[in-house]
């Protein structure tokens, strides 16, 4: 089942004296975090009055955080979004989405996504059945990705 909030980063820290917070987000790029007028926080709303990407984190003003130490407050926080209010490229999916899938190879299932390490190159699922194995997400091994029906159907190589 998808879930309605997606955890998208963390605050790692403040930024400036008027309660900005600094999160490394939990994307392919920070700019995904750029897309919301809305984030939440402990499961409150807190409306996002300005964003931007400094390196590989993002800097957001959240309203009602005006204060360097209001925004400490804050730190170690996991940054949530609706699910409703994320756009995805074509072809992507939320990595939220993968974890529990099945796995088959041909009809045969192999175990379940246990988690999704992010790889230079290319992401791993490392899947959990019998055995754990460490499946590279590539056209030659990931056949197909099958959301809605809650299973991934794959093609291993001899030693896999």
């Amino acid at each position: 089942m998808k879930q309605a909030y997606l955890e998208t980063g963390k605050i790692v820290s403040t930024h400036g004296v008027r309660g900005e917070v600094k999160i490394l987000p939990w994307a392919d790029s920070p700019d995904f975090l750029l897309q919301f007028d809305t984030v939440f926080l402990r499961g409150t709303p807190y409306g996002v009055e300005s964003c931007r990407v400094q390196k590989s984190c993002v800097l957001m003003k959240l309203a009602g955080v005006d204060t360097v130490e209001a925004a400490q407050a804050l730190r170690d926080v996991t940054v949530c979004v609706r699910r409703d209010d994320a756009a995805l490229p074509a072809g992507s999916v939320f990595i939220a989405d993968l974890i529990g899938l099945r796995v088959l190879c041909g009809e045969e299932e192999i175990g379940t996504v246990a988690e999704v390490l992010d790889l230079p190159g290319h992401d791993v699922y490392v899947v959990r059945g019998a055995r754990e194995i460490l499946i590279p997400s590539v056209p030659e091994f990931i056949l197909e990705r099958n959301l809605d029906e809650g299973y991934i159907r794959v093609q291993l190589i001899e030693g896999m």
